[in-house]
């Protein structure tokens, strides 16, 4: 389903905010290891990803990393299991952690959680209030999972909200082409891509 945008509205950004969500090490891993089914090109969206941080970091715009991880007693895996999901980014694994290429910096925040969505039961929010952020980009894995729920809670929680369409990375092609058309159903120009941050979003932040 090809998703439609319209023109993105740079008078509704302000107190923006760069999100990777789960770029971790296990992108790298087979699916049989990692335990996650994953769509080809990981490598590449951490590359594009990557760039985009390296211009958000000259100007200044804050960035916040998050990962998923479970204890090795699975005792708060909850129902992840109950789909196409195998046992997954445990914290004693070394492939939990994110990817080194991003290379996050020590006062960049990071975020460790327990289920899909960024904000169910972590501290995201006091960071983004500490941020006075009003507007989120959110990058990373997966589009269809992680990044979609993260994307509803954030509309919910009334965060002007755009998911990158080439720093993110889907379950499947299709499961991926679909949580593009409906975060962009909840707000109209959600999906952007890596160069209209840059040319765009970020040329606000730059001026204003």
């Amino acid at each position: 389903m090809q998703v439609v945008t319209k023109e993105i509205d740079i008078n509704e950004i302000e107190g923006l905010v760069l999100v990777v969500i789960d770029l971790q090490k296990n992108g790298l891993q087979q699916d049989s290891e990692r335990g996650i089914p994953l769509m080809g090109g990981f490598t590449e969206v951490v590359d594009r990803t990557r760039s985009l941080l390296e211009v958000a970091r000259r100007l200044n715009i804050p960035i916040v990393f998050t990962m998923e991880e479970h204890r090795a007693d699975l005792l708060d895996i909850g129902r992840e299991l109950d789909g196409a999901e195998a046992i997954h980014c445990l914290e004693s694994d070394p492939m939990t952690e994110i990817t080194d290429e991003l290379g996050r910096r020590p006062d960049e925040a990071l975020v460790r959680k327990r289920r899909y969505s960024i904000f169910f039961g972590t501290d995201l929010q006091i960071i983004l209030r500490g941020h006075r952020a009003k507007s989120l980009i959110l990058l990373g894995a997966l589009t269809d999972v992680c990044v979609h729920y993260s994307f509803v809670d954030a509309h919910q929680n009334d965060y002007r909200t755009f998911v990158v369409e080439d720093c993110v990375i889907g379950s499947s092609q299709e499961a991926h082409s679909a949580a593009l058309a409906a975060m962009e159903y909840l707000q109209s120009g959600a999906v952007v891509t890596s160069e209209e941050v840059i040319s765009e979003i970020f040329r606000v932040q730059k001026v204003g």
